[in-house]
Order: C-alpha cells, then sequence, then structure tokens
C-alpha cells in the first residue's frame, strides 16, 4: 500500500487499484454449546397450530388477540421505531454515491477602486485612458456541484451493513412484542374468568351456608345445639363472604389491563366480556422442541445474536476510519452578464478536484475508538451467551411448573369427584333419616371449597400453558399482512 501511495500514479488510478481493500473483521455467528434436551420435558416435536390458544375454543379470546395485534399502541411504536430504523439505513446508503446540487442565480457586485491589489490597475486607466477593468458587475450563472467520497477501505459498506441490522432488530424487537403482549391479554383474560368463576362458586357457597346458619339457629333455639356450632357456622359464612370483595377486585385489575392492552374505554370491553364464557379448559400436549431451535425462535436471543452482528460492523468502521478518505469534487456551470449568453457555449466553465484525507496524528483517539468498540463486541458476545442460559432455564422452570401444575389437578379432580359422591350418600341418608340435613349442607360446603381449589389449579395450569409457549418462543402474529402495512419502508433498502 505504501508503494502505491508513493508512485506517481495518478488519483484515478489509485483509486481503481485500491478498490476492495475492505478492513476489518469479518462477522461470523455464534456457537453455542446446548444441551440435546430440557431438563424437565420429554416432548422433542415441533408442529401443531402456532396459534395455540385458538385451541382453547374462546371466540372471545381469540378475537381479543387479533385486535390487540391490530390497535396495542406499543405494538404501533415499534412500527415507527422499524420505520426510523429503515430511513436511517437508506440515508447511510445516500452516504456512498454522489451528492448533486444544482443552484442558479443573479448576482451584482463593485471593485473597490482603493482596493490594494486593483486599485493601480484603475489607476494605470485612467493614466492609459484604456478601459482595462470594470469596476461594477453583473449577471447570471447556473451550476451544480458533484461530492463522492471512494469508500476503497470499506466504512461506508460497513457503516451500511450496521444501519441494515439495526432494521432487523427494530423488526425482532416487534416480533417479540406480539408474543408478549398477546400472551399478556391471554394470561389476563384467563385470570379474569377464573376471578368470575370462583365469584360465582363463591355465592354459591354463600348461599347453602345460609341455609347451614338458619339451621344451626334453630337447632340452637331448640336447645339441641350449642353455641359454637353456631360460631363455626357464623365463622364460615363470614369467611366465604370475605374472598367476594378480593376475587371483585381481581376481576377489575384484570379488566382493566385488558382495556389498557387493547387501547379501549372500560364500557367497550364489558361488552366484549358479557357473554357467559367461563375459565377456557386448556388442553393438549405442549410442542417444546430441542433447546438449540431456541436460538432461532426467541426474539431476545435474536436481538442478542443482531447486537454482536452490529457492534462487529461498528468495529470495522473504526479501523477503516483510520485510513485515508479518498474525494471527488467537480463544479460545472454557466456564467453570463447577459442572460441571451447564459447558455451559449462559451459561457460553459468548470472545476474539479481529488482530494484525500488522512488523520495520522490524533493523540491516539482512533485507536482508544477501535478498542471500545472491541470491549464492546466482547460484552455482547458475554450477553449473548447469558440470554442463551437464560432463555433454556426459563423453559426448564416452566416446564416443570407446567408438569407439576398438571399434577396437581389431576389430584384435585379426585378430591372433587370423591366430594361428590360424599354429597350423594349424604342426601342417601338423610332421606333414609340417618342423618339430619345440616350434615348434607356440610358435604355440600366441602364439595364447593373443592371446586374453588379445582377452578384455581385449572387457571394455575393454564398460567402454566402460557408461560412455557411464550418461554419456546415462535411467531405468534395472527396476519403478517397487518404488520407489513406497518413495516413497508422496511423494504427500502
Amino acid at each position: 500500500m505504501k508503494t502505491i501511495l508513493k508512485s506517481t500514479l495518478t488519483p484515478i488510478t489509485l483509486a481503481i487499484m485500491l478498490t476492495g481493500c475492505a478492513v476489518g473483521p469479518d462477522y461470523q455467528e455464534p456457537m453455542v454449546d446446548v444441551n440435546q434436551a430440557y431438563l424437565y420435558s420429554n416432548q422433542q416435536t415441533i408442529g401443531g397450530n402456532p396459534l395455540w390458544w385458538e385451541s382453547l375454543d374462546d371466540t372471545t379470546l381469540s378475537e381479543m388477540v387479533n385486535d390487540v395485534q391490530q390497535q396495542n399502541i406499543t405494538i404501533k411504536v415499534a412500527a415507527e421505531r422499524i420505520k426510523m430504523a429503515s430511513s436511517y439505513k437508506q440515508m447511510v446508503d445516500s452516504l456512498k454515491v454522489p451528492t448533486i446540487s444544482l443552484g442558479g442565480g443573479y448576482f451584482n457586485y463593485q471593485l473597490s477602486e482603493n482596493d490594494s491589489l486593483l486599485g493601480p490597475v484603475f489607476g494605470a486607466q485612467e493614466a492609459l485612458g484604456v478601459s482595462l477593468l470594470d469596476s461594477q458587475h453583473d449577471g447570471g450563472f447556473v451550476g451544480a456541484s458533484i461530492a463522492w467520497e471512494a469508500d476503497l477501505f470499506g466504512r461506508l459498506d460497513r457503516q451500511s451493513n450496521a444501519a441494515n441490522i439495526r432494521v432487523e432488530q427494530a423488526e425482532i424487537y416487534q416480533n417479540g412484542l406480539y408474543t408478549l403482549i398477546t400472551a399478556d391479554v391471554i394470561s389476563n383474560y384467563l385470570q379474569l374468568r377464573g376471578a368470575q368463576e370462583r365469584k360465582q362458586l363463591a355465592q354459591d357457597n354463600i348461599e347453602d351456608q345460609r341455609q347451614t346458619l338458619e339451621l344451626v339457629e334453630k337447632v340452637v333455639q331448640s336447645g339441641y345445639g350449642s353455641e359454637l356450632d353456631l360460631a363455626q357456622a357464623q365463622a364460615a359464612l363470614a369467611a366465604t363472604q370475605s374472598v367476594i370483595p378480593q376475587l371483585e377486585i381481581a376481576e377489575q385489575v384484570h379488566k382493566h389491563r385488558l382495556a389498557v392492552l387493547l387501547g379501549e374505554p372500560l364500557e367497550k370491553l364489558d361488552v366484549r366480556l358479557s357473554d357467559a364464557n367461563g375459565l377456557p379448559q386448556v388442553t393438549g400436549v405442549i410442542p417444546v422442541g430441542m433447546p438449540s431451535e431456541l436460538l432461532k425462535r426467541r426474539a431476545d436471543i435474536r436481538l442478542a445474536e443482531r447486537e454482536m452482528a452490529a457492534i462487529n460492523e461498528e468495529v470495522a468502521m473504526s479501523i477503516a476510519n483510520r485510513y485515508p478518505k479518498f474525494f471527488l469534487t467537480g463544479a460545472p456551470g454557466v456564467t453570463a452578464s447577459d442572460f441571451d449568453d447564459l447558455f451559449s457555449s462559451d459561457s460553459f466553465g468548470w472545476a474539479g478536484s481529488v482530494g484525500v484525507h488522512w488523520n495520522v496524528f490524533d493523540g491516539g483517539r482512533s485507536e482508544a475508538l477501535v478498542e471500545m468498540n472491541e470491549a464492546r463486541f466482547e460484552a455482547a458476545a458475554l450477553n449473548y451467551q447469558l440470554v442463551v442460559d437464560s432463555a433454556i432455564k426459563e423453559v426448564d422452570t416452566t416446564l416443570f411448573a407446567y408438569g407439576r401444575s398438571q399434577e396437581n389437578q389431576v389430584q384435585i379432580d379426585k378430591a372433587v369427584f370423591a366430594a361428590q359422591n360424599a354429597v350423594s350418600k349424604a342426601h342417601s341418608l338423610y332421606k333414609a333419616g340417618l342423618i339430619d340435613y345440616l350434615s348434607v349442607l356440610d358435604a355440600q360446603r366441602q364439595e364447593r371449597l373443592l371446586q374453588d381449589r379445582q377452578i384455581a389449579a385449572r387457571l394455575q395450569s393454564a398460567q402454566a400453558t402460557v408461560a412455557v409457549q411464550k418461554a419456546i418462543g415462535g411467531n405468534w402474529v395472527v396476519d403478517e399482512a397487518v404488520v407489513q402495512q406497518g413495516v413497508s419502508v422496511a423494504s427500502v433498502n
């Protein structure tokens, strides 16, 4: 390279010979060692409907998911970020092509006869009686200026690559938001329906406990019961009544969260929820897949990997910035004192130049910038490994919770079945006159308490399903056409 710079080659020839001298490290996707299977899963297949919530067969939920992906403000902001990143990339790409500016106008000026340089000329004119130079001039001009940097060392190409990666990151970020916000809607909807179902059950239980209390009061008044029985019946009723406000608070909290996610007033949301849908029954096998597949499915992992790629390009940019920059400029145009002569061939003029700019000494600033970006890359690589490890642990944790929630639900279902048998036997014994009706009501109360736990177990299992589905990532977008409407600018290269 030094030989070329010291030679007598013309700048144009020099530029041609230096083409392809791009500098900086080439990026390679990181290789990460992961386990062949998750710790708490025997499922190793991927398939099924990616819109897994459709299997819940809840029309209200499906409509809410579809609407939130079109209406959510956070998702709309993410779409604008994609537009901004795309516009920035377009701006960076423009640096690689010549910049052409057009201009024109009228000029008028007067030369000073006392000027130290031109003054003697005017004096000579008077002495000789010859007109050599007029003091006043006017006319018109039309011209262009052209400037172009020859990207010999790939600095602008690397900057363009980095900008393109930032567009990819903005798109990945938006895709991740679809997953998070959709999961948030499903989770809050399940919590809302669970609270409503538990409240209805509690109200039914309150009615039974009131009947029990009335019977106990009659027994006590007749002298066959004790004050202890009365106090226990009153306490049981009060305890159940105290649950209602808590469930109503939960119902209202999740309703407000859904309204914010959907960007809708509560009145409209109440209309959505006016149907009698209960807590959806979540069934089916979760298609987990292998840990290595998370690297392509999870938005946080993809974002971390793309961050490494972007910083790698910035490292190359900082290295290329230490090399010379070559510029080509030109300024063709026409100038004439008379407008009629403005576009004649004699009025044409031009100027051109080839230049180079090279910081040969900057106190170590360029070297420090390279070292800083290299340190950023190492930090990004470590963060990538951390994100991968955290993602795998999250899937393992959610799978463990999912498995245990399934076991819990099975046991609760058995307990509810046993309680129903107890109620049936209590009715039979009561009809046979072997027990009083108080025993029947107590059996019914036990049944309803277990039914409440059954609803809670179903809700826990449903929430665990949402957590696993969110943890394994994937595409949760209902309508890709809606996404493309918001990021059409991203297709500009």
